[in-house]
């Protein structure tokens, strides 16, 4: 048994403190003793990757991720290879087929890269299936233990939207490097000279795709099965273009550590980017991971270093008066903003900072949000014309506006 760090909670993570976690994602205070199914964080973020091998070295490449856990045919399961990547308080797990009667293999081909699992970190997986089960919840793996040299694990898993599932996480008696069967693993990969130490520390939130009329559906389970609570809404006019609507709302769990914005479409004169993101996923899914960072614009800078793309905003976003009115005073000038391409929008409680990647696989469905957060705990509306628009531009050019 090979030495490594404890990985019990989310904060524990890659020398992330609790306040610093506050900040970045905005938490608030809550008793977990009067919550019927309390969530401490965000466990993973699993994703079907066509090529697991190769997207192990794009994240850490791309997104400065550190490789610590792996398991595969070397370890004794010939179906799959699975690789953990950590970045702060966040952990990735990229999954590929070996088998090609896997079912990773058939998720693949199905949707394309994406996320399979949002998993859960909870201080009791039976009290949560029990509660869920009871509000109608499928359960899609009951309450059991994995266990090996460095203690145990108790994990189920409940359906959510789409082929999305939740799996439920305690690792309070688990000591390894992520789950019995996984060993640490560390690459051979280097960061390039003067790149930030990370370039993101902790998932700030994870936004869902449904079809038209499920939305409201979606929010309920969430409001019923998972005890979460509604934060906002965002509908009319504010999240609409010339061409194309959605509607959205956000839940979240007591604390706001699990964030799961839910869009669906609206009619519109032609397809939004909702309805490209259904039609290429093949149903409801997973479109964008909201990346937490304290330095956008040396994340931005690495990113870009590394290859990455980003939705380009016109040059009018910045220079019209409106916006500076609006914003105020913030830390990092307009036209240092403007030169990385880089949103900023503010409301009662701070400003926050936001830039868009372009789809990270070959079908237009999953993207990533960099977020940089002073004291907002928004999600940037002030900018949603123009995000969209940018989107737009993009949909236009793949022939699927």
């Amino acid at each position: 048994m090979t030495e490594t760090t404890n990985r019990t909670t989310t904060t524990e993570r890659d020398d992330v403190t609790f306040d610093q976690m506050k900040q970045l994602v905005g938490l608030v205070q809550h008793d977990p003793t009067k919550d019927p199914f309390p969530v401490k964080s965000m466990d993973a973020v699993e994703f079907v990757a066509g090529n697991a091998t190769q997207s192990s070295v794009f994240y850490q490449s791309a997104l400065g991720m550190r490789l610590v856990a792996y398991r595969g045919p070397e370890t004794g399961f010939r179906d799959h290879r699975a690789y953990v990547l950590e970045s702060g308080s966040a952990r990735f797990v990229l999954k590929g087929a070996v088998d090609p009667n896997s079912p990773l293999a058939d998720h693949h081909r199905a949707h394309g890269d994406g996320v399979s699992d949002l998993s859960l970190e909870v201080a009791d997986v039976d009290r949560c299936v029990e509660h869920a089960r009871s509000q109608g919840a499928t359960v899609l793996e009951e309450p059991h233990d994995l266990s090996d040299d460095w203690g145990t694990v108790r994990v189920a898993a409940i359906a959510t939207y789409g082929e999305t599932r939740h799996s439920l996480v305690d690792r309070s008696r688990y000591s390894g490097p992520y789950f019995p069967g996984y060993v640490a693993r560390t690459s051979g990969y280097r960061k390039p000279e003067g790149a930030p130490k990370r370039v993101f520390q902790a998932i700030d939130h994870c936004v869902g795709n449904v079809p038209m009329g499920e939305m409201d559906q979606w929010v309920a389970f969430y409001n019923r099965v998972m005890g979460f609570v509604n934060m906002t809404e965002f509908i009319g006019d504010d999240i609409a273009t010339e061409y194309s609507a959605l509607m959205s709302k956000v839940v979240a769990n007591g604390n706001h550590r699990v964030k799961f914005p839910l869009n669906e479409p609206a009619v519109g004169k032609k397809k939004s980017q909702i309805d490209e993101f259904l039609e290429f996923y093949g149903q409801a899914g997973c479109q964008h991971i909201a990346l937490a960072t304290n330095d956008i614009i040396g994340s931005v800078r690495a990113m870009r270093a590394a290859g990455v793309e980003f939705l380009e905003v016109p040059d009018s976003y910045y220079d019209d008066p409106e916006l500076r009115a609006r914003i105020g005073e913030v830390r990092t000038p307009i036209e240092t903003l403007k030169e990385h391409g880089i949103l900023v929008d503010r409301d009662e409680d701070g400003y926050l900072l936001q830039i868009f990647t372009k789809p990270i696989g070959d079908r237009p469905t999953m993207f990533f949000e960099l977020i940089e957060r002073h004291g907002s705990l928004g999600f940037g509306i002030g900018n949603f014309k123009a995000l969209f628009q940018a989107i737009e531009r993009e949909q236009e050019l793949r022939g699927n506006l």
